[in-house]
């Protein structure tokens, strides 16, 4: 696809493998934390609800009747607070953290599954000590279903399961491990997600990661990051992302971009126009569709030109599931520019109101990543020398 931005963007950064990591994990959970007191909702009811559009942290959309207004979903969305996207991330980085390695689908029946169901943490939506278990969302749920209690193929597990963004939503960790190796990237998340997802539920975490690892290249911009997903993203995900970057790359501001973005990507997404009324056809497998939360998160990392303020806000603003949205835009734009490009107030905030670090985990995942370069870097030589004894042995 070729598209041309009409924004000047911003010029590309010099960051180490360490400072585009914590951007992208630190980012990815702010973004969720700014996002989740307004999914499910449409930009014009965010509008009138908060007297203009979300510019930072705000509260519950109910108010203090957050535990009752919605009792199948009694958490405490907002004031700081992040999602089960982070959670879920994090959950994924301390399974690297164990295995030391690339990981596949076994590891994460061997794996996050036990750390998912057995292990209590503190749950910032439930404000309590909880297994991650009790907060996550059905499609989540099904991992533990299918692999423990099921015994499935771990390779499989993702069948049958509903079509959405919940693999992708946590997949950052693996463009970081894969930084600057979108292929490696791709390749690493599609087998991570067989054990969650199918269809282009999976193919959207497989493109996730490789636009993050594409954003920790020396000298990335929004551009190059989805021209990198655009070389690998098949079928429809690869269609709807080439659909709405196209009409993102003619916006400068998201206020003018959150319509034309959202009638670009329709087409592709199934749930329908009624986020909280999915269609009968939702989230079933197709090669023709997508989910809606990735090529609209790209499309406002090409609006706000990298700039991670304009570009989080243009993703919690959409509205619909904008809190994944901004958790993916976020990744993104904290890995081009690093934490430097993200508001210190919002950081301070989302950490003190989640109780988390939200630097432990990049740290952790910094030191794993190098790891599995040196040894990738020995296992690659060692394939050069054996490979050119061969070809030598052809003459």
């Amino acid at each position: 696809m070729a598209h041309k931005a009409t924004h000047t963007p911003i010029a590309a950064t010099t960051l180490t493998l360490d400072e585009r990591i914590t951007g992208a994990l630190v980012g990815a959970a702010v973004g969720d934390a700014l996002g989740g007191p307004v999914e499910g909702w449409t930009p014009e009811q965010i509008a009138e609800r908060h007297g203009g559009r979300v510019s930072g942290v705000v509260g519950p959309w109910y108010g203090d009747d957050w535990r009752t207004a919605r009792p199948i979903a009694p958490y405490h969305k907002g004031d700081g607070h992040v999602t089960d996207d982070t959670l879920m991330t994090h959950a994924l980085v301390r399974v690297y953290e164990t295995v030391r390695g690339h990981l596949d689908a076994y590891d994460v029946a061997g794996h996050l599954v036990p750390d998912l169901m057995s292990r209590p943490r503190w749950i910032p939506e439930l404000e309590a000590e909880a297994l991650p278990l009790q907060r996550i969302f059905l499609a989540e749920k099904w991992i533990v279903t299918r692999l423990h209690y099921g015994h499935a193929d771990p390779r499989e597990a993702g069948s049958g399961n509903i079509v959405n963004c919940g693999a992708a939503m946590y997949m950052a960790p693996v463009g970081l491990v894969n930084a600057a190796h979108p292929e490696a990237a791709y390749a690493e998340a599609l087998d991570v997600a067989g054990a969650h997802q199918s269809s282009y539920g999976r193919e959207a975490a497989g493109v996730l990661a490789a636009a993050v690892a594409a954003a920790c290249a020396p000298g990335a911009t929004p551009e190059s990051v989805v021209e990198a997903a655009l070389s690998l993203a098949k079928d429809g995900t690869r269609s709807a992302i080439e659909a709405v970057c196209e009409v993102a790359a003619r916006h400068t501001d998201f206020e003018s971009a959150l319509a034309p973005l959202r009638a670009a990507v329709e087409p592709f997404d199934t749930v329908g126009p009624h986020y909280r009324e999915p269609s009968l056809g939702a989230r079933r497998p197709s090669r023709l569709h997508s989910i809606e939360e990735l090529p609209v998160a790209l499309g406002m990392l090409l609006v706000g030109g990298g700039d991670y303020r304009r570009t989080v806000l243009g993703s919690v603003n959409y509205g619909r599931d904008c809190d994944s949205i901004a958790t993916m835009s976020g990744a993104l734009a904290g890995a081009l520019h690093g934490e430097q490009s993200i508001p210190v107030d919002w950081v301070k905030t989302v950490s003190e109101a989640s109780r988390l670090d939200l630097h432990a985990p990049a740290r952790a995942l910094a030191e794993v990543a190098r790891e599995v370069f040196a040894r990738d870097t020995a296992r690659r030589r060692a394939h050069e020398r054996a490979f050119a004894a061969l070809a030598g042995g052809d003459r």
